[in-house]
């Protein structure tokens, strides 16, 4: 019965009855039959008759120094490596097996992996479940279109919270154009306002200046005068009083009337509108400066009030501190809000979020969106130090806390209170803060501290932008 694909009976005839794969080095028998020569020794290996021994296909005695290579099947086995390879080639182009050059027609079940005929036939294979590939492909497609609709609805949700975000932030950033505008405009019209009152009282304050130049000057040329006609009197009566008494008691009535006090003219006084005029331009600087002080106290803290209307306010959150992630001196209480130093290590496990040299510990939540505050209470201890850190610190080996390996905090070390950078930065304070709040504003990439007991500012770091990574 003539076989139905020529090319699989040739495929067969070109296959070891052994090994089930291609021929390597075939060998043929006295009756006829053809084995690799590894096979066929490692068969007989251990046979009782010396030399003699029993093919393995028909059961008939050969010899088995009588084992002939057999060139001509070898050449013939080359040729249907060839021609597997291209009738693999002009069926679906590159489904090759690399190891029998035949066509991929089988998928393997367990291995996951298409296969040849010759690979499911060989001892790797043969107790494996094989499917047609082509109904593999149809099986593995429809699992794939039902992933491909779950990750195109994902996407669509991206694209979604994408199309949103954008549209905010344009929302945002015309509002921050438009009070940019206001803000310019309405400081430049109290510029304007402000010059104009300058001019206004430096004008006023001149005029002010010249009539009192004048009136000093006038009362000065008087004063010399009467100095000068006073100091001539007194010399004329001092050189009577010298003379004998018939010469100085002559006419001694005009002597006596020229040296009366009331005759002579007394220095004008400065005038009470003058002094109220002055009293009232000082007045008029104390209010301006207190005027002035208030404005530049309020207007920060106005455009913060300003900046929280626009972009909303620091949501407060409760800080649980996370136990592996702390150093085995730290000690956290029992609800995980506090945490102390103790003199000896803990026996804890080494795990990967651990610090095994630097005194810290986290919080168990992170932020990756958002303004959040919250408050840590420092006390009156010397050696502490609060703030966030990217969750991608290190926790392992020496560290120095700063914005370079992923820190931003503030602390109290012997004493002196500082910004943790490389180097530290000592902060001038004249107070010795006991409760901190930090303010972490993942949207403008930026960290305050600030004093909670009379809300004074600390410092503010600048983050830069947060891409995803939490902030803990």
């Amino acid at each position: 019965m003539a076989a139905e694909n020529p090319m699989e009976s040739l495929q067969e005839e070109a296959t070891c009855p052994l090994c089930l794969e291609y021929f390597t080095e075939p060998v043929s028998l006295e009756c006829g039959h053809n084995f690799c020569q590894a096979c066929i020794s490692q068969c007989w290996e251990g046979s009782a008759t010396e030399g003699a021994a029993s093919c393995l296909q028909c059961r008939e005695t050969v010899q088995q120094r009588n084992l002939r290579p057999n060139r001509q099947l070898a050449n013939i086995l080359e040729l249907v490596k060839q021609l597997s390879l291209q009738a693999a080639k002009g069926a679906g182009g590159d489904g090759v097996c690399g190891e029998h050059q035949e066509a991929l027609k089988l998928f393997c079940e367990e291995d996951q992996t298409p296969i040849c005929m010759v690979c499911d036939r060989s001892r790797a294979h043969r107790a494996h479940t094989v499917v047609p590939i082509e109904e593999a492909a149809q099986e593995y497609k429809e699992r794939i279109q039902a992933h491909l609709k779950t990750l195109r609805e994902e996407r669509e949700k991206l694209l979604g919270l994408k199309a949103t975000g954008e549209r905010k932030c344009r929302e945002y950033l015309k509002q921050t154009q438009t009070e940019r505008l206001k803000i310019v405009s309405e400081f430049q019209q109290l510029q304007q306002f402000l010059e104009e009152q300058e001019r206004l009282l430096l004008a006023q304050l001149e005029k002010l200046h010249k009539e009192i130049v004048r009136i000093q000057n006038e009362s000065v040329s008087k004063l010399s005068e009467q100095i000068s006609h006073l100091s001539e009197l007194i010399s004329e009566m001092e050189g009577k009083c010298q003379k004998p008494a018939s010469e100085f008691l002559q006419d001694v009535r005009t002597t006596l009337s020229r040296c009366e006090k009331g005759k002579f003219q007394q220095p004008e006084e400065i005038s009470p509108g003058l002094e109220k005029r002055v009293s009232g331009f000082s007045q008029k600087t104390i209010v301006l400066m207190e005027i002035l002080g208030k404005f530049k106290d309020t207007l920060p803290s106005e455009l913060e009030r300003k900046r929280g209307e626009l972009f909303g306010a620091h949501r407060q959150v409760n800080v649980i501190l996370d136990p592996d992630t702390a150093h085995p001196h730290l000690i956290l209480s029992e609800d995980w809000k506090s945490v102390r130093r103790g003199h000896t290590r803990q026996r804890l496990p080494n795990n990967p979020k651990r610090f095994d040299t630097v005194f810290c510990v986290l919080g168990c939540a992170g932020f990756t969106s958002g303004r959040h505050c919250w408050e840590v209470e420092v006390g009156d201890g010397q050696c502490w130090a609060v703030g966030v850190a990217r969750e991608s610190v290190g926790r392992k080996g020496r560290i120095s806390p700063s914005p370079e390996v992923g820190i931003w905090a503030v602390g109290q070390w012997g004493g002196q209170f500082q910004v943790l950078t490389s180097p530290a930065i000592p902060l001038p304070l004249s107070w010795a803060p006991s409760r901190i709040r930090v303010c972490l504003d993942c949207d403008w990439g930026q960290v305050t501290f600030i004093d909670a007991g009379d809300e004074a500012p600390i410092f503010t770091f600048q983050l830069g932008s947060v891409p995803g990574e939490r902030i803990q």
